[in-house]
């Protein structure tokens, strides 16, 4: 089975990520979106609740599953018999650490390969903490995000 990992914080996911998961999902029998717990990180959301808001807004993707994973990409990838970890690009700034990253997880593992996808130029903006600094002013954020995010958003802001 050919298996791809699509690891993120995803807090919260956007537009941007659903591009990414909706057009890598077409290159795998199976693609794991894995989310980020990193404890050392501040995050908006918990795990659970961006496992969440990803399972209700990809709900039409049969063959994506999620997941979370703490530690090492590269242990995760092998735990789960990835062959390929999907990184979704924005920008130059982004392919320079991704690179990096790739480069290190390709020396700890040379039989996992990545790709890097670049985001539909739509969205090339986008990321997660511009959402939620919008989001915390008050600001639409409709046009980024599913709707059950920007609900989501409002709740954590008071921005009802």
């Amino acid at each position: 089975m050919n298996i791809g990992v699509y690891p993120g914080s995803f807090d919260p996911i956007t537009y941007g990520h659903l591009d990414i998961i909706k057009r890598s999902a077409k290159l795998f029998d199976r693609l794991i979106v894995a989310v980020l717990s990193n404890p050392q990180k501040s995050s908006l959301f918990t795990v659970d609740e961006r496992i969440e808001m990803i399972r209700e807004s990809i709900y039409n993707t049969p063959n994506v599953e999620i997941d979370s994973f703490k530690g090492l990409l590269i242990d995760f990838a092998r735990l789960k018999q990835a062959r390929v970890i999907v990184k979704g690009l924005r920008a130059v700034s982004d392919f320079e650490y991704e690179l990096q990253m790739a480069l290190m997880n390709k020396k700890l593992d040379d039989h996992i390969e990545t790709i890097f996808i670049m985001t539909s130029s739509n969205y090339s903006y986008l990321s997660s903490s511009i959402v939620k600094e919008v989001s915390s002013f008050g600001g639409c954020v409709a046009s980024l995000v599913p709707p059950l995010v920007e609900e989501r958003l409002k709740q954590k802001f008071n921005n009802n």
